[in-house]
């Protein structure tokens, strides 16, 4: 059996958080949160290396202040990422050793990840070449007209929210970016560019506590999960 490869999106200036400093970098329970996502994808035996895409120039201080002081069982490489998601998840893949077989792809803000979830995602994967962890949409979903009112409401029957880890073959995801390169598609998640090539996606239920820390509120619920004892 080959390698299985993480791959974080933390490239990211966390424009939308405000603030001097990037939100991956922000103190989360005495870590920075990047150092939380980290750990909780290390895992020997479900994952053997970690490729972290970080915002051009800071590479020094994420050895310095999130890789060093974790001591991971893993080995991290540190990539420049690049100005869109897209971009930086293409500069860790190039990254990716040709023996690995799966490709985890996850945000570098999402610091709660279940072993369980993992666990569950990789084995899709291995299956049928393509999973996401997701959960069913519960809110009642409006769709909003050009001024500011309601359009419409949206069934949210069968709908579901992705998140993060997404897992793939690693030819597969290769292949995916490759092909949205060529064309300049942009996507707001990988598994988008595997579905433009016809390839089925599994959905695989993920954990609600499997935050992404895109404010202020969210870091304030990220410290009480924290707090309550969830996996980081």
């Amino acid at each position: 059996m080959g390698l299985v490869t993480a791959l974080v999106v933390a490239a990211g200036a966390g424009r939308r958080f405000g603030g001097p400093v990037p939100k991956q970098f922000l103190p989360l329970g005495g870590l920075p949160l990047l150092a939380h996502t980290l750990r909780a994808l290390a895992v020997p035996g479900l994952v053997d290396r970690l490729v972290v895409a970080v915002p051009p120039g800071d590479e020094t201080r994420c050895l310095a202040e999130v890789v060093a002081p974790l001591a991971l069982p893993i080995p991290v490489a540190l990539v420049p990422g690049g100005a869109e998601r897209r971009d930086s998840v293409r500069a860790a893949l190039a990254r990716v050793e040709d023996r690995t077989d799966l490709v985890l792809i996850h945000d570098g803000v999402r610091p709660f990840v279940p072993r369980r979830d993992l666990e569950g995602g990789l084995a899709a994967a291995r299956a049928d070449g393509a999973a996401i962890l997701a959960v069913p949409v519960s809110d009642t979903l409006k769709r909003a007209g050009a001024d500011g009112r309601v359009a419409e409401t949206v069934p949210r029957e069968g709908l579901w929210a992705a998140l993060t880890p997404q897992a793939f073959g690693r030819e597969l995801i290769v292949r995916a970016h490759e092909a949205a390169g060529a064309t300049g598609a942009a996507a707001t998640d990988d598994a988008l560019l595997v579905e433009r090539l016809g390839h089925p996606v599994i959905l695989v239920l993920g954990s609600r506590t499997n935050v992404k820390i895109t404010s202020p509120e969210d870091l304030a619920i990220a410290e009480a999960l924290l707090a309550r004892g969830a996996s980081a």
